[in-house]
């Protein structure tokens, strides 16, 4: 009994997902339907939330003066969370250097989270469009022009980017590769629930309609593109909106885990609003939903019946265990597993803290970002994405 029911519960973890990886290939193959306007030009506010950046900020404001957009369209919030190793002082200095570019600094008093931060620093902004960016990431050069021009379009409310790690790290680029392709699959099908806080456009009227960025759960991102979707607009990771992301030299894994607490917050706060979501949203939504609170858990179950059976002595059981052992060695399965892991750790943990205001984490360096960022200037229009999420 308990070989069949740990078989039957590992069946069902793999049916729902491979099930949805076959529907997001077809999605990948078509048009976006989306009426793009390079010529759109609105001013647009760039926030950047600051804690202790001074290694990374200056790149990061270089990297938008960089940007493809009309200089004099465009102004940056840096909103500084009491850093305390300069990182404003060196975001003041570089605006006077930089005139041309409207660069203001927003020093807070304390540091009590992002999406304080954020909104804080909304209050401030002029621009028709707000774009959040991390600090540590960096831009295509025609991300931002690509991104808005995609806001041009009325159905959209907002936008966000496929993004690579600066490093490839086993598990991170696998991964990454995975994840790319079913955010834009989703997106083609109409929108994703998932967003990046690396590069995130936001309508403006359509930010302040959801009362701008959540202050209580960690995926302020996410959360709010989901908040306009389900109002009716669009909210679409583009294929041709490209951006770098830093990986953490020391503690991924806890980095992993913090970024899952924070979906798994975001989709148990808006699984009350599944059945009402729009037409074309609520199946991708349901099934993200499903996905990140519960999937994982069937996966665990499985695991200890059908090692409860082995020990009982199921030399069936005991071999579909050690398959699955084998089955590390294949990249995916292994991406796909450690996937899992994570999110029943980020499950567990947000019963005692909801890592709002985390531990800054050393990440790449400015040489590996430099090869990034020319590896993504040099990805044609419309890069390959292999796969979908598995």
């Amino acid at each position: 009994m308990l070989f069949e029911l740990g078989l039957a519960l590992a069946a069902l973890h793999f049916a729902v997902p491979l099930g949805y990886y076959a529907a997001a290939k077809r999605w990948l193959r078509r048009s976006w339907d989306i009426r793009e306007d390079v010529r759109y030009t609105p001013r647009v506010t760039v926030i950047i939330p600051t804690y202790n950046e001074a290694e990374n900020i200056v790149r990061r404001l270089e990297n938008l003066l960089a940007q493809d957009y009309p200089r004099d369209r465009l102004e940056v919030i840096v909103a500084d969370g009491a850093s305390t190793d300069g990182t404003p002082e060196i975001a003041e200095r570089w605006a006077r250097e930089h005139p041309d570019v409207k660069v203001a600094v927003l020093r807070e008093e304390r540091r009590d989270g992002k999406a304080k931060s954020l909104n804080r620093a909304l209050r401030l902004a002029s621009g028709e469009v707000v774009v959040i960016a991390d600090a540590d990431a960096l831009w295509a050069p025609d991300a931002l022009r690509r991104a808005v021009a995609k806001l041009a379009d009325p159905s959209v409310g907002a936008v966000s980017c496929v993004k690579k790690p600066m490093e490839a790290r086993g598990i991170e680029d696998g991964y990454r590769g995975y994840y790319n392709a079913l955010r834009v699959a989703e997106s083609k099908a109409w929108s994703t629930p998932i967003f990046h806080g690396e590069l995130a456009a936001f309508r403006r009227d359509a930010l302040e309609a959801v009362g701008g960025f959540p202050t209580d759960i960690g995926a302020d991102d996410s959360h709010t593109a989901t908040l306009i979707a389900l109002k009716g607009l669009r909210a679409v990771v583009a294929d041709d909106v490209l951006c770098a992301e830093a990986v953490p030299r020391r503690g991924y894994h806890a980095w992993r885990v913090r970024r899952a607490q924070h979906l798994v917050q975001h989709f148990a706060r808006i699984l009350p609003a599944v059945p009402k979501a729009p037409r074309r949203f609520k199946p991708i939504l349901a099934i993200e939903t499903y996905l990140h609170l519960a999937n994982p858990w069937l996966f665990l179950a499985a695991i200890a019946l059908l090692a409860a059976s082995a020990l009982a002595g199921s030399l069936a059981a005991a071999g579909v265990l050690a398959l699955g052992a084998a089955l590390l060695a294949y990249k995916p399965y292994r991406t796909w597993a450690v996937a899992q892991a994570y999110l029943a750790t980020a499950a567990v943990r947000n019963l005692w803290t909801k890592e709002e205001v985390w531990r800054k984490q050393d990440k790449s360096n400015g040489h590996a970002a430099d090869g990034a960022m020319i590896q993504i200037s040099a990805t044609s229009d419309k890069p390959a994405l292999k796969g979908a999420e598995p």
